[in-house]
């Protein structure tokens, strides 16, 4: 799996950032303009308008994407936000209306950046805003709220909270998938993708408990690269690991959709056929020994490869899971003492070979 995958790209930050921006300024300016119609309002003020409310997010896309942090410059953005919300608040002469939905939209946003402690930081920035445009406009109160400035809020009242609702709703999604993503990776082997051991173990102790509760069937087969460490002296490190990436290829290709292969140590694998007896999972494990003996490796003419397998049926009368592992262990001891590149079946437990084994129990 591609981490890239699981890890966000600094500019995907700063691009999701800009559209509730841009979106939500663009709606503030409805809101503000309707206030400042009805007000002596010098040509300067509305030149500052029309800039922060679309000029400012553009920029601050621009400033954010080359930014060291994307994720602390937009908090910088965001109290600048604030700010300049406290100037609009007071400029507006503190209309009662239009005040309340700038104030509740700035902290909306204060709060999806940086929780509770920086809705304070911007309401420090708002009150900073208001001080700035009290010294430079002077203070006026004039709280009434017409008809068509409450019509004007309308747009804000809807559009905004929606769009926070939908960057919201995809960055769950997100993290969702992200989260499932490093689930995953925590429970497969990079090199070959198969399940890692100790996922894998969880998986066969699963198994084996499902078949002592249920009398169910299921074989264990333990898989061992032949001669791995003659491959790596001859051949280097680098094409022992190719091969072990195309062997475990091999093993997906060739088993059962149920079925459930892992990596169980450098030049180990090991697989549980759920439902499968001994003689049904020799016949899975032999295409893939034949398919293994048969591959081509271009960059090593000379390599030819070779597995040796042990298989075990689950027995009732094994103790634990342990047992199990024991009998497809020594079947594969026995497939590599007969000359390797062949599978061996664990003999059935005898009447003695249980009693020892539940002599455990």
């Amino acid at each position: 799996m591609n981490l890239s995958a699981v890890v966000t790209r600094p500019g995907s930050f700063a691009v999701r950032a800009f559209f509730p921006r841009a979106i939500g300024l663009a709606v503030g300016f409805i809101c503000v303009a309707a206030v400042l119609l009805d007000r002596q309002t010098p040509g300067w003020v509305w030149g500052v308008l029309v800039g922060f409310c679309f000029i400012w997010p553009s920029l601050a896309l621009s400033l954010s994407q080359r930014a060291r942090s994307a994720t602390i410059s937009e908090r910088r953005f965001v109290l600048f936000d604030s700010l300049m919300g406290g100037f609009w608040v007071a400029t507006m002469g503190f209309n009662v209306l239009p005040s309340a939905m700038l104030v509740s939209m700035m902290a909306m946003n204060n709060t999806a950046t940086g929780g509770a402690r920086f809705v304070l930081q911007g309401l420090s920035a708002q009150l900073i805003g208001a001080g700035l445009s009290v010294l430079v406009l002077g203070f006026e109160f004039s709280p009434y709220t017409s008809q068509l400035q409450m019509y004007a809020c309308l747009p804000m009242l809807v559009v905004h909270p929606l769009t926070i609702g939908m960057v919201l709703y995809r960055l769950a999604s997100q993290l969702g998938e992200n989260k499932r993503a490093l689930r995953s990776l925590s429970r497969t082997d990079s090199l070959t993708g198969l399940f890692n051991r100790g996922y894998w173990n969880e998986l066969l102790q699963l198994e084996f408990s499902h078949c002592q509760a249920t009398r169910g069937v299921a074989s264990l087969a333990l898989i061992d690269l032949d001669n791995f460490k003659l491959v790596n002296d001859r051949h280097g490190h680098v094409i022992g690991d190719e091969l072990l990436r195309q062997v475990g290829q091999c093993i997906r290709r060739n088993l059962r959709a149920e079925d459930m292969p892992g990596r169980y140590g450098g030049d180990e694998f090991c697989v549980v056929l759920p439902g499968a007896r001994a003689q049904d999972a020799w016949e899975v494990l032999e295409r893939l020994r034949t398919e293994i003996a048969a591959l081509d490796f271009p960059l090593a003419p000379k390599l030819s490869a070779s597995l040796s397998i042990g298989i075990a049926e689950c027995d009732p009368r094994m103790s634990d899971v342990l047992a199990w592992v024991h009998a497809a262990d020594s079947a594969l001891y026995d497939a590599k003492r007969l000359g390797r590149n062949r599978i061996s079946l664990a003999q059935p437990l005898q009447r003695d070979d249980a009693a020892v084994a539940l002599a455990t129990d």
